[in-house]
């Protein structure tokens, strides 16, 4: 049985490589929490895949069929961290990093919130809980633990920024810090009500890894989170590179809309290029 609204997630892995669950022994839940059925959102008629109730944590690993650089990229899709975008934030980025060499990891996190007050908490233990797999097992798909990136969507993007630069809850920042950092129209990064102060959670040192920002001006989501984070950067002698496009609003992902935004793609390659992380070794 499945929710109403939901529809089996099975025809979502079609053609696609094998789910690898995060915690074989199951996800430590909050007290109380119930899971429900994952599945597939019909009905909603706008041409986003939308997953929800993700209550098994899991990567997928795309390889590039030819050119593999050694370099890995754990893909977050975003959805308020209430669902997930599966495909223009999820599977059609993963098949442009493999245009690319790089190695793709589709990161299929909880959702939805499971904490109204840090929506993040269990997305980020998913997150890390993934880079400990990629640095340990990496070498089985090509993968060099010194080169594995992140790259975040919306909430996704939030995200991505948590796994790199906030180490509360963790003992070893070391080995689960991205070692460059991509947050596409990354969402709540700054403080509630205070578009002019970044969220208390991030520790921008001598150890935050290089980062490229993507942004619209007029999303309606503010852009002032992605600009402040390129500030605090700029401030610790940190590289970044930081994109903020005059339209193209929220949520536009690998959707092609004929908006100079649809390049940012090329402009994270010639990024991460110039970083280094697109050369074979």
């Amino acid at each position: 049985m499945v929710a109403a609204g939901f529809c089996a997630v099975a025809g979502l892995a079609a053609g696609q490589p094998a789910e690898i669950p995060l915690f074989p022994q199951g996800a430590k839940e909050p007290a109380g929490f119930v899971a429900q059925p994952e599945g597939l959102i019909e009905g909603k008629n706008d041409g986003v895949k939308r997953v929800g109730n993700v209550s098994v944590p899991t990567v997928a690993i795309y390889k590039p069929e030819s050119g593999a650089n050694g370099t890995a990229v754990l893909v977050c899709p975003g959805g308020g961290y209430n669902i997930l975008a599966i495909e223009h934030e999820g599977t059609q980025v993963c098949e442009w990093l493999n245009s690319l060499g790089v190695t793709a990891v589709l990161l299929k996190y909880r959702v939805p919130r499971r904490d109204p007050e840090k929506p993040h908490l269990q997305p980020l233990e998913d997150a890390r809980q993934a880079m400990r797999l990629l640095r340990t097992r990496g070498a089985e798909w090509g993968i060099k633990p010194d080169r594995i990136g992140v790259l975040g969507f919306s909430a996704g993007g939030n995200l991505s920024v948590m796994l790199a630069l906030n180490p509360e809850g963790v003992d070893n920042m070391d080995n689960v810090r991205p070692n460059f950092l991509v947050p596409v129209y990354p969402a709540y990064l700054t403080v509630e009500g205070k578009n002019e102060a970044l969220v208390p959670e991030f520790v921008i040192d001598d150890k935050a890894p290089p980062v490229c920002l993507i942004h619209a001006h007029n999303d309606r989501i503010t852009p002032a989170g992605s600009a402040l984070l390129y500030l605090a950067y700029q401030r610790a002698a940190r590289p970044a590179e930081l994109h903020i496009y005059s339209a193209g609003g929220h949520g536009f992902g690998m959707k092609a809309n004929g908006d100079a935004i649809n390049e940012w793609p090329a402009r994270v390659a010639a990024w991460m290029r110039q970083i280094g992380v697109l050369e074979k070794e």
